[in-house]
């Protein structure tokens, strides 16, 4: 057992001001904290207040400062677009601080909103960066959403201006955005002032005359920004996640605690050095983005690279190892569903064998449950620790995993391991009694969260409170379940929502999937729950099975099902399960089980904003008939 891990999580959770405070050393403060932890509105902790900071100083200019002006800041590589750039932290820093000042010449300052609707290029983070430079307040959405989705976050933020391009780029087609986001703007009640837009070579998109600007002429028409003391309490971003209601959660992050947690991350869980290159392969439209793309990288003084295409298709499963191989990464944090991509496409991993990987030091997996057959898969062929870890949108950091930075326990697999330093994770019953080691239940996390988590939900402290502190009182109910074993080892099995209720046994839909993938023909699943007139509800399995099989699919089912009651047993009463060519899942990967159970029940349902490929829900309800679910259209 890591010493160090244990003597570090005893002391966050005895001591957090001293632990915190210590961490803060890492950061330049132009005015430093009157107290780390703010309690006098608790359940309402706020970190470092009184303290004053600039994220974007710490971010980019400290190190031109400090001696890394002529290090790679950023890697851009485009396989869609043929494009590779490189940026130095110098280059970089001078075309933040100059969009700074196209920002400023539109009338942003501290405090005001601007809406970011960007592909995966460098000009994405030279506008969030230059937000945090002037003390604005940035909101990321993901470049292609739909125009209402679009247009229900500009009422919320209100943003003063929006900075968007002229199209993005998929496999085999241009996304134009800009009819999009004039599309958004008119249904929105909220008009902003302005949009910058930058225009690719792709897709020029027409402007209209005194509200757009184009982003080239605008910065060639200013002076560079410096960066304004913001307090460490203030707002940095807004990052909308999906709400129950339909109205989007607008997560507030702040300054200062945010800055802290991730740059002591970077070397503590991450065991990254500065001057590393290391290689989150998300969207900066998700939490993976703004913390791991962008932020802490950054923070840390390493190279970040920012990938525009797929782990398959762009051109091949051998992406990701190309992209390794060339920029020598030694870092890959991706979500596991682009490994089981890669795993369907190439279950033996010939392609790997095209590239020298020898520089990659370890692969870390969120997002989704990591099934075992999938890390098992990894380990085998790249040879360097695989870890799966645990948070959310809401934390902006791990929740637990296996710290490679403080030394690496034992792998379980199906677990993620330990509960990081800050984090005090609890499992609940219904009657908000911690259970018994082993058995499952809510997983919750004991007041104050550590610096970097979710401040508030941006004008909506009530349903904050409602939505994450209310339901057991001095926790933040993380709405996931799962439990902790004797050895203190966190598993998250399912959401809350995912947990079926089988004649009367409550049972993890990720357990049943685990079983599933360990199936030698499969490559990724999904297991749902159906309504059942005699059971309540009954599991109900959904395959992809990997490239190159040919075995009859009615034998692939047959074994699926022996397999289950073998390895979960006849309680689980697991007896059907569909071969799909596809899963339905969001653009961050995570498989749309809600949904698909909705259309399994004929319930009402409605197209999720955040889906990759719309088709596949109606090749899912097609697969559904075949079985005798009806299926109804979506609501709207």
């Amino acid at each position: 057992m890591p010493a160090r891990y244990e003597e570090l999580h005893q002391r966050s959770l005895a001591d957090p001001a001293g632990f915190w405070g210590e961490a803060a050393k890492d950061i330049d403060w132009i005015r430093p904290w009157d107290v780390v932890l703010d309690d006098s509105r608790a359940p309402l902790y706020r970190w470092f207040a009184g303290g004053e900071l600039n994220t974007c100083w710490n971010a980019i200019d400290r190190h031109v400062e400090g001696g890394r002006a002529d290090q790679p800041a950023i890697i851009y590589d485009s396989p869609v677009t043929g494009t590779k750039r490189i940026l130095t932290y110098r280059e970089f820093r001078d075309q933040v601080a100059l969009f700074g000042g196209a920002l400023r010449d539109r009338g942003v300052v501290k405090g005001d909103r601007v809406l970011i609707y960007m592909p995966m290029v460098p000009e994405a983070l030279v506008a969030m960066l230059a937000c945090a430079r002037l003390g604005a307040v940035h909101s990321v959405v993901f470049g292609g959403f739909a125009p209402h989705e679009l247009a229900t976050r500009i009422n919320d933020a209100q943003p003063k201006v929006i900075v968007s391009a002229s199209c993005g780029i998929e496999p085999g087609r241009v996304v134009k955005y800009k009819p999009m986001l004039d599309g958004a703007i008119e249904q929105a009640t909220h008009k902003p002032e302005s949009c910058i837009i930058l225009q690719r070579p792709q897709e020029q998109a027409a402007l209209i005359d005194g509200r757009d600007h184009d982003w080239e002429a605008a910065v060639a028409a200013t002076t560079p920004a410096d960066c304004v003391p913001v307090a460490a309490t203030d707002p940095l971003y807004i990052l909308y996640t999906s709400g129950t209601t339909g109205q989007p959660k607008g997560v507030v992050r702040d300054n200062g605690g945010h800055a802290v947690a991730l740059k002591w991350t970077m070397e503590h869980f991450y065991g990254v050095k500065p001057g590393e290159v290391f290689w989150a392969a998300s969207d900066v439209g998700w939490v993976v983005g703004h913390s791991y793309i962008v932020y802490a990288p950054l923070l840390h003084g390493c190279t970040t690279v920012i990938y525009e295409g797929k782990p398959v298709g762009t051109p091949d499963a051998g992406a990701f190892w190309r992209m390794i191989s060339e920029y020598r990464i030694q870092t890959l944090f991706t979500a596991p569903t682009a490994f089981r991509a890669i795993k369907r496409d190439d279950p033996n991993a010939l392609l790997l064998k095209n590239y020298d990987v020898s520089c990659l030091r370890a692969l870390f997996l969120a997002g989704e449950r990591s099934d075992p057959d999938t890390l098992h898969w990894a380990e085998d062929h790249l040879k360097v620790p695989v870890i799966d870890h645990w948070w959310q949108t809401e934390t902006g950091w791990p929740i637990a995993g296996n710290p490679l930075g403080l030394g690496l326990f034992p792998v379980k697999y199906g677990s993620t391991c330990k509960p990081l330093p800050g984090w005090d994770v609890r499992i609940l019953g219904a009657d908000g009694h911690e259970v018994k080691r082993g058995d499952i239940g809510a997983i919750v996390c004991k007041l104050p969260l550590p610096p970097g988590t979710l401040a508030t939900l941006w004008n909506a402290e009530d349903r904050f409170r409602k939505s994450y502190l209310s339901e057991f009182s001095g926790y933040y109910q993380t709405a996931d379940a799962g439990f902790v074993d004797v050895d203190g080892y966190v598993y998250v099995m399912a959401r809350t929502d995912d947990i079926i209720n089988v004649a009367g046994h409550r049972l993890s839909t990720g357990g049943m999937e685990e079983v599933l993938a360990g199936h030698p023909d499969v490559a990724e699943c999904a297991v749902i729950g159906v309504a059942d007139q005699l059971k309540g509800q009954v599991p109900l399995g959904f395959v992809v099975l990997k490239a190159g099989v040919t075995r009859p699919t009615e034998v692939i089912v047959r074994e699926i099902v022996a397999k289950v009651r073998d390895e979960i047993g006849p309680v689980a009463s697991f007896k059907q399960a569909i071969v799909v060519d596809r899963l339905p899942k969001t653009r961050s990967g995570k498989i749309l089980r809600g949904t698909m159970q909705k259309i399994a029940d004929a319930e009402p349902w409605k197209m999720p904003a955040t889906i990759d490929d719309p088709m596949i829900l109606e090749e899912i309800g097609d697969a559904l008939r075949t079985i005798g679910y009806a299926v109804d259209k979506p609501a709207d």
